[in-house]
C-alpha cells in the first residue's frame, strides 16, 4: 500500500467518524515562537489543549508535516533517524474519550484492506497502557486482545506531558509484532525492533505542576475536559503494510536513495559486518542523502530558503550535508538537479503543490548547491594555505580556532577539513573546535530565549479577550469610530490610568485601526476625547481577534471605561493603500515579463514604500527591470478594477489565487483581484478601488537577498512624484554642469570617465616611476649588519610594494626590508636571506609580540609606537637573528 493510500485512508476512516479533516500546517511554526518548525502533530492543535482558544470543532483528524532537527547528526548512522516525518493524527476537544480512541484505532488497523483498513492481522498487535490505567486496559479486551499482549509500563514510557505544568495524562501504544526474524519473542518490552511501535493514543485527562521531569511530576486533579490527542508516524506504519525494514525503503524514500546508488556506483545494503547502528559509511551516507533530499524539498515547498540565521540555516545545512555526501561518495558533478526531481515524484502523489511549484523549489535548490560548490573551492584554497603554515610551523595539529572559522565563516564542512588534514599527515584540533561551537550555540540559545514570547506571555491579552469577546474590527470599513477603552497595559502590566508624556498599549471595544499582518505596515492616527490627545505609534494583533494599539499621550490623560474618538489619518492610509495595491501589480508584472516561476516569497509595504521578494537566480538586467516598471505603470494606468471577494480555500485555489509561502489560511479567505485574473492574490491588506489610485510607480531597486531570491523595492502615489523629481532635478544639475543637453548626459559622462582612467594610468606608471628610483636610491644605501643588508624607511604610499621592489634591488645579497606605511609595517627577506635562516614571520612576530604575521619571505602587521622606534628594534632584530 503507497504512503499515499495510507494518509487518505487514515482521513477516510475519521471522516466517516465525524472528524473535521485539518490541512496540515506549514512546516515553519509561525504561530508558535518556542519552535522553529512544527515538530509534532498536535502543535498547531496546542492552544485549544491549552485552553488558550475555544476549538472550532469537537473532533479532528490531520496529517502533519513535521521537522526534528535536534538529532541531524544522527540521521543516516541508523534506520530509525529522520528529519521529516510525517504524523497521522486524531483529536477530540472535550468529546469523545478513551472507549471511542481505542475503538476508531482498532477498526483502522484491523478493517481488511479491501474494506477500507490498514488490514494488519489482529494477533500481532500488542498493546501497552499506564501501570494503573485499569480502564485502558480493560477497553483493549473488549477488542478481543488477549492479556497476554497488553502490557503495562511506567511513567517514562506511557505517560504523556508537555515538561511544564499543565495538561498531561496516560498513554497507550500499539505494536506490530514483524516476525522473529526482526528479534526476540516476548513483546515490546523485550525487542522494539521486532515488536514495532505503530500509533501513541494520549489520554490527556490531568492537570499536573511541580514538573522536575519526565516522571517527577504532581497531578494536581482532572481536567475540567478530557481530550484525546493519538499519533501515528505515517513512514512507521507505511514501512510495515509495505513489508519493508525501516522509513528508508518506503515508496517515498527509497528511490531517492537508490538513485544516489546508481549515480556514485554503491550499492545499498550489501556490506556484512555490524549492526545498524553501526553500518557501514557508504550506507550512511545514502540515508543522509535520501532523506535530507527530501526534507529540503518539503521545506522549500512550505517557503524556507537557505540562510544563514534560523529555519534558513537549518535547510542550508541539511542541503550541505546532503551534497557533501554525494561527493564523499565519490560523484562530484551537482547532485540536485539529478535527486530533487525523484523526491518530488516520490512525495507529490500526497502532496501535489509539489509537482506545480517545482520550478521555483528547484531554483532555489539549485542555486544553494552552485553557491555551496564555491564554497567548497574557496575554503579548500584557505585550508590549503592553513595547512601550509601549520607545517610550516612545525606543528602537527591545524588549530581549532581555524578549523572554527572555516566551518562558521565559509561554511566549510568540519567533517570535510578532517579529511583534507589527515591526507596532508595532520591531526585537527578537535577539542578545540568543540568549545567554540559550544560558546557559538550558547550565544544562540541565548539569543532565542531572550526572543521568545510563549504562551503564558500572552495570558494578559486573552483575559481581555476572554471578559469582551473579539475586538469590532472596521478597518475595512471606515476611518474613524466612536470606541472605548477595555484596558491599558504598561511595561506588561495593567494599570487602569495613564497620563501625558506615556506610551502604553490600548485595547478599545471597536478600532479602525489596520494591524501590522501580511507585509502591511499598521495604522497612524490619533486617539481623542476631551480630556486626551494621543498618537498611535503601532497596532498588532497579539492573539486572533484582539487588536492591541500602542500610543504616546500627549495632553491629557487615559483611563480604562473611556469614550474615545478613533481615527485613521486619511493620508497614511492612502499612502497604505496605494503601497500594498503596487506590490500586488509589481508581482503581476514580474510574473508577465519573468514567467509563472517569479513568485513572491514575502513583502513588506508602509505608505509611499513598498518591496517583494521573489524567486528568481540572477539579477536583472536594466532592460528587464524597466520592462516590468512599464507593464506595472501600464496597468495602473488602465485603471482596472481592484475586487474583494471572500471564497472557500479550495475555490480560491482552483481559481488561481496565489497564496503566501509558508501561511497558515482560515477555510474562507479574502480574495483580492486587479483586473480579474491578471493578478488574484490571497491577501488582508488595504486597498485602493481602482488601479489609477495608486497614482504612479517608480523601481528604485533590485538586489540579492539570499541563494535564488531577489528583492524589488519600489515607490508609489506621491512618494513615486517625488522620486522623480528628484531624479529630474539631478539631471538638471548635472546637464548645467557639464553645459550639454539631458540627453547628451551618457556619452558626456563616458567620455569623463574614460578620460579619467586614463588619467588614473598615466599618475600609477608616473607613481611606479618615482617608486622605482625611491627602491633604487634605498638599496643603495642599504646598512650592513655583519653580512645582511638592511633597510628602514616610512613611506605614505604603498608600504607592501615599496618593500617587493627593494628587496628584489639587494640582488642577491642577504637582506631584510622595513618599511612603515600609515599604521602598518612590512618585513621582507631576500631569498639569500631566507637561505641563511632569516624569516620576516619570525622577525614580525618578535618586534610586535607575536601580533602580525605572513610567510617567511614577506609579513606584516600593525604599527604601534613610533616609526623610527620601531624600525631601530627591527634592525637590532636583524643583527641578532
Amino acid at each position: 500500500m503507497r504512503t499515499a493510500e495510507i494518509k487518505r485512508r487514515f482521513l477516510a476512516h475519521f471522516e466517516a467518524n465525524g472528524h473535521t479533516v485539518v490541512p496540515s500546517a506549514p512546516l515553519p511554526a509561525i504561530s508558535d515562537p518556542n519552535l522553529l518548525f512544527i515538530n509534532a502533530g498536535m502543535v498547531q492543535f496546542v492552544p485549544y489543549f491549552l485552553g488558550q482558544r475555544a476549538a472550532p470543532y469537537r473532533t479532528a483528524v490531520s496529517v502533519q508535516k513535521c521537522i526534528r532537527t535536534p538529532d541531524i547528526d544522527e540521521v543516516g548512522k541508523t534506520s530509525r533517524h529522520g528529519t521529516f516525518f510525517q504524523m497521522n493524527g486524531n483529536f477530540s476537544f472535550g468529546d469523545y474519550f478513551k472507549a471511542d480512541a481505542i475503538r476508531l484505532a482498532w477498526d483502522l488497523s484491523t478493517t481488511p484492506v479491501e474494506r477500507g483498513g490498514f488490514g494488519l492481522d489482529p494477533e500481532r498487535i500488542w498493546a501497552t497502557v499506564y501501570l494503573d490505567d485499569d480502564e485502558a486496559h480493560d477497553l483493549w479486551r473488549t477488542t478481543g486482545m488477549p492479556v497476554e499482549r497488553i502490557v503495562r509500563r511506567g511513567k517514562a514510557d506511557n505517560y504523556w506531558s508537555m515538561g511544564i505544568p499543565g495538561p498531561a495524562g496516560p498513554c497507550s501504544e500499539l505494536y506490530y509484532d514483524r516476525g522473529p526474524s526482526y528479534g526476540a519473542e516476548g513483546g515490546p518490552e523485550v525487542d522494539e525492533d521486532r515488536y514495532l511501535e505503530f500509533w501513541n493514543l494520549v489520554f490527556m485527562q490531568y492537570e499536573i505542576a511541580d514538573v522536575a521531569s519526565k516522571t517527577d511530576f504532581r497531578i494536581v486533579g482532572e481536567l475540567p475536559n478530557k481530550n484525546i490527542d493519538t499519533g501515528m508516524g505515517l513512514e512507521r506504519i507505511a514501512s510495515i503494510l509495505q513489508g519493508v525494514d525501516n522509513l528508508y525503503e518506503i515508496d517515498e524514500v527509497r528511490p531517492i536513495l537508490a538513485r544516489a546508488a546508481d549515480l556514485t556506483g554503491k550499492q545499498y545494503g550489501v556490506h556484512s559486518g555490524p549492526a545498524a547502528a553501526q553500518s557501514h559509511p557508504d550506507d550512511v551516507r545514502l540515508r543522509v542523502i535520501a532523506d535530507h533530499v527530501r526534507t529540503s524539498l518539503m521545506l522549500i515547498g512550505d517557503g524556507v530558503t537557505p540562510s544563514n540565521e534560523g529555519r534558513g540555516y537549518v535547510l542550508r545545512r541539511i542541503m550541505r550535508r546532503a551534497i557533501r555526501a554525494m561527493r564523499l561518495l565519490g560523484w562530484q558533478d551537482k547532485a540536485l538537479p539529478e535527486l530533487l526531481p525523484v523526491a518530488r515524484d516520490c512525495m507529490s502523489p500526497s502532496y501535489p503543490e509539489l509537482a506545480a511549484d517545482f520550478d521555483r523549489i528547484s531554483s532555489a535548490a539549485y542555486a544553494e548547491e552552485d553557491t555551496f560548490l564555491g564554497t567548497l573551492r574557496a575554503g579548500t584554497t584557505i585550508l590549503d594555505t592553513a595547512i601550509a603554515e601549520t607545517k610550516k610551523a612545525g606543528r602537527s595539529s591545524l588549530p581549532g580556532d581555524k578549523a572554527f572559522q572555516l566551518h562558521d565563516t565559509y561554511g566549510f564542512p568540519i567533517d570535510l577539513t578532517l579529511e583534507i588534514a589527515n591526507e596532508q599527515g595532520l591531526t585537527v584540533d578537535a577539542d578545540g573546535f568543540r568549545a567554540l561551537m559550544t560558546e557559538q550555540r550558547a550565544r544562540a540559545k541565548a539569543d532565542a530565549k531572550a526572543r521568545k514570547t510563549g504562551h503564558a506571555d500572552l495570558s494578559a491579552y486573552r483575559a481581555v479577550l476572554d471578559a469582551h469577546g473579539p475586538t469590532d474590527w472596521l478597518a475595512y470599513e471606515t476611518l474613524d469610530t466612536e470606541s472605548r477603552v477595555l484596558a491599558i497595559w504598561s511595561g506588561g502590566t495593567t494599570v487602569d490610568t495613564a497620563q501625558a508624556g506615556g506610551i502604553v498599549t490600548v485595547a478599545l471595544d471597536r478600532t479602525p485601526f489596520y494591524a501590522e499582518s501580511g507585509g502591511q505596515d499598521s495604522d497612524a492616527g490619533l486617539l481623542t476625547s476631551p480630556n486626551l490627545r494621543a498618537e498611535i505609534i503601532d497596532v498588532q494583533r497579539p492573539v486572533k481577534n484582539l487588536i492591541a494599539h500602542t500610543v504616546r499621550i500627549l495632553d491629557g490623560s487615559l483611563a480604562v471605561g473611556d469614550a474615545v474618538h478613533a481615527a485613521v489619518d486619511p493620508e497614511w492610509r492612502t499612502g497604505a493603500r496605494q503601497a500594498h495595491s503596487g506590490t500586488h501589480v509589481v508581482h503581476a508584472a514580474l510574473r508577465q515579463v519573468l514567467g509563472p516561476n517569479a513568485l513572491q516569497s514575502g513583502s513588506y509595504n508602509r505608505p509611499g514604500y513598498l518591496r517583494l521578494d521573489f524567486a528568481w537566480r540572477g539579477g536583472l538586467s536594466e532592460a528587464t527591470r524597466s520592462e516590468i516598471e512599464d507593464v506595472a505603470n501600464l496597468a495602473i494606468r488602465r485603471d482596472l478594477p481592484v475586487d474583494v471577494r471572500y471564497l472557500p480555500l479550495d475555490q480560491a485555489r482552483a481559481e488561481g489565487a496565489l497564496a503566501l509561502f509558508g501561511e497558515t489560511y482560515d477555510e474562507t479567505v479574502r480574495v483580492v483581484e486587479i483586473g480579474g485574473e491578471w493578478s488574484r492574490e490571497l491577501c488582508g491588506g488595504t486597498h485602493v478601488a481602482h488601479s489609477a489610485q495608486i497614482g504612479s510607480l517608480a523601481l528604485t531597486g533590485e538586489s540579492s537577498v539570499g541563494a535564488g531570491q531577489r528583492r524589488i523595492e519600489a515607490v508609489t502615489g506621491i512618494e513615486a512624484f517625488r522620486y522623480l523629481a528628484r531624479e529630474r532635478d539631478l539631471v538638471g544639475q548635472l546637464a548645467a554642469q557639464l553645459k550639454a543637453r539631458p540627453e547628451e548626459l551618457p556619452d558626456r559622462v563616458a567620455t569623463l570617465l574614460s578620460r579619467m582612467k586614463q588619467i588614473e594610468r598615466e599618475a600609477n606608471d608616473l607613481r611606479d616611476r618615482i617608486m622605482d628610483l625611491d627602491a633604487d636610491g634605498y638599496a643603495a644605501h642599504a646598512v650592513d649588519l655583519d653580512g645582511v643588508a638592511y633597510v628602514g624607511v616610512t613611506t605614505t604610499g604603498d608600504g607592501r610594494r615599496l618593500a617587493e621592489k627593494v628587496r628584489d634591488r639587494l640582488g642577491r645579497r642577504p637582506g631584510v626590508v622595513g618599511i612603515v606605511a600609515g599604521a602598518g609595517i612590512v618585513v621582507a627577506v631576500t631569498p639569500a636571506g631566507l637561505e641563511r635562516g632569516l624569516s620576516a614571520a619570525d622577525l614580525i612576530k618578535l618586534l610586535l609580540a607575536g601580533r602580525g604575521g605572513g610567510s617567511a619571505a614577506l609579513a606584516q602587521g600593525k604599527a604601534t609606537g613610533d616609526p623610527a622606534d620601531l624600525l631601530t628594534r627591527l634592525r637590532d632584530l636583524t643583527a641578532t637573528a
